[in-house]
């Protein structure tokens, strides 16, 4: 099968892109054709002064990235295009393409940008799906992308446009959505049901279980105020000196909480920065169980299943689709969202537990051994494929008849 995964990079990179370079990596190990469109949002960066504000209309749909992939299917001939973002200079232009040039479309959501300009359902720490219930104007009142008016209202321009001109309804065969949580929350928002699939992410290659037991907790993910990381440290203040924490990952408010973590005089809390994934994994593998206090509804973390991969516990916050990843006493812990005391008793109880700890880490390496390994995604995979290019040729054949 010949198949083009497309992808718009963030300016900084995230756990997206992980899942894409796995994606591709399996498929080419199947023997399949992968052929990689791949922009990056460090393009926007030429669009200073006047020309700016012609990236407005480029997100809503770019008509120069519409004929560079027209022209590149009606090259290359795929079976399918598998997309994961378009945001912000791909644009929705690229599903018309593939409408024109008649080659199916798998599209995975990442997260909630198709009905929340912030992709988040969050706004002020708390969950929000005021542009679900009423107007995508809310979020131009509010400044939901980046705080600022004008770069939210491309964003609800874009989604407004898109919807009316049917695309995200028509233009796409099949969705990807990678949890129940998120495919009931897709589906509560207006995508049809029967588009609407669930495949979860996976961790590829194994990169095996740990050897000995943790030493200290462990936090992975991006230094933004919706992951919680000014909960965790807050709960950190409540537990003894010996509960080591290691933050891993940079972001928008690593200083604040650098400085929060000074202020509260944590010395057993860690900062260590963006590290290469292989380092990273030292310091999982070493972990009594890794740290997930975010509190917006995520769509399904890979520090989580890499967490899995390696046998280790995780402490999640119980919102979204966390209780459904991770399994109260059972792969993990759960607390309360937004709540130090909560996270704090939790910790303290499974710090202090080491059966508990050990047995939680055993039946998480046994949940990736049974649902995200790379086979068992590959198999997934290909009946979604497998489902659009039987239903096209049942169209075709129908157009026929």
């Amino acid at each position: 099968m010949k198949i083009i995964i497309a992808h718009n990079l963030y300016q900084q990179a995230g756990g997206e892109d992980v899942v894409v370079r796995q994606e591709i990596q399996m498929l080419r190990e199947a023997g399949h054709q992968v052929l990689h469109y791949e922009r990056t949002n460090d393009e926007t960066d030429r669009f200073t002064g006047v020309k700016r504000l012609t990236l407005l209309g480029k997100t809503v749909w770019s008509t120069e990235t519409h004929r560079e992939f027209y022209n590149f299917l009606a090259r290359e001939r795929p079976d399918v295009v598998h997309v994961h973002n378009t945001f912000v200079v791909i644009s929705p232009s690229i599903y018309g393409a593939c409408k024109l040039a008649g080659v199916p479309v798998v599209q995975t959501l990442h997260n909630y940008r198709l009905f929340c300009p912030a992709h988040t359902f969050l706004r002020d720490g708390v969950p929000c799906e005021d542009c679900v219930s009423g107007s995508l104007l809310a979020s131009v009142r509010h400044r939901c992308y980046r705080g600022s008016v004008s770069a939210t209202g491309a964003v609800a321009a874009m989604l407004a446009v898109n919807r009316r001109l049917g695309t995200y309804a028509n233009d796409i065969d099949r969705y990807v959505a990678l949890t129940c949580f998120a495919r009931d929350k897709f589906i509560e928002c207006g995508l049809p049901a029967a588009k609407v699939l669930v495949k979860p992410n996976f961790v590829h290659p194994d990169p095996g279980r740990r050897m000995s037991p943790g030493i200290w907790a462990v936090f992975m993910g991006r230094m933004s105020s919706e992951k919680g990381v000014a909960t965790a440290l807050k709960a950190w203040k409540l537990l003894p000196s010996n509960m080591e924490l290691k933050l891993i990952g940079d972001g928008p408010d690593l200083k604040e909480f650098r400085q929060l973590a000074r202020d509260l005089q944590l010395n057993n809390v860690t900062f260590l920065g963006r590290l290469q994934r292989e380092e990273a994994f030292k310091f999982l593998s070493a972990a009594r169980f890794l740290l997930f206090p975010s509190e917006w509804y995520e769509s399904f973390p890979m520090t989580i299943l890499e967490a899995y991969a390696h046998g280790v516990p995780v402490v999640a916050s119980r919102i979204g689709v966390m209780p459904e990843i991770v399994k109260q006493n059972h792969t993990g812990l759960l607390f309360d969202p937004r709540n130090p005391e909560s996270l704090a008793e939790v910790v303290r109880d499974l710090w202090n537990n080491a059966r508990l700890e050990a047995e939680l880490g055993k039946n998480a390496r046994r949940e990736y051994e049974t649902f995200y390994t790379a086979e068992e995604n590959y198999r997934q995979l290909m009946d979604i494929y497998n489902g659009v290019l039987e239903r096209q040729s049942q169209a075709v054949n129908s157009s026929a008849a």
